[in-house]
C-alpha cells in the first residue's frame, strides 16, 4: 500500500511503520517504549528487533510523519523520545480510514460465503 499527503507518496506501509505511527500518535515515546507499545497493541504478534525499529524512525523522521521530541540522559545514556507530527497524524487517519474501508469491503464479501458465520445460507 502507498501513503500519500496531498500529491506527494510517502511511504509505503507495513504493519510495522503503521503500528509506530499508531503508538505515537497518544504521546511521545523513546525506542524501547515503542517497542513495548506495538507489542501491546499488537497483542504480541509483531515484536520490532531494533534495526527494523530505528530504520523506519530514521525514515519516518525524514519523510516528516515523525520528530524528535526531546532527548534525555538516563543512566549515562541519551534516551531520543518521537513524536508524531502533524502531517504524521494526516497520514496515518487517512490510512486508517482506508483499511477501514477495505476491512468492510471484505465483511461484505464474506458475508456472501454461505460456509462463513453469518453468511448467506
Amino acid at each position: 500500500m502507498t501513503l500519500y499527503i496531498g500529491d506527494r507518496t510517502v511511504f509505503d506501509v507495513q504493519e510495522p511503520t503503521y503500528l509506530i505511527l499508531t503508538v505515537l500518535a497518544a504521546q511521545p515515546l523513546h525506542g524501547y517504549g515503542i517497542v513495548q507499545a506495538v507489542t501491546r497493541l499488537s497483542d504480541g504478534e509483531v515484536n520490532l528487533r531494533p534495526g527494523t525499529l530505528y530504520g523506519a524512525l530514521d525514515r519516518l523522521d525524514q519523510q516528516g510523519l515523525i520528530a524528535v521530541d526531546r532527548e534525555e540522559a538516563v543512566d549515562g545514556r541519551l534516551r531520543r523520545y518521537y513524536r508524531l507530527s502533524d502531517d504524521g497524524a494526516a497520514a496515518l487517519a487517512d490510512q486508517s480510514a482506508r483499511l477501514r474501508r477495505r476491512a468492510d469491503a471484505a465483511d461484505r464479501q464474506l458475508a456472501l460465503r454461505p460456509d462463513v458465520a453469518g453468511g448467506a445460507a
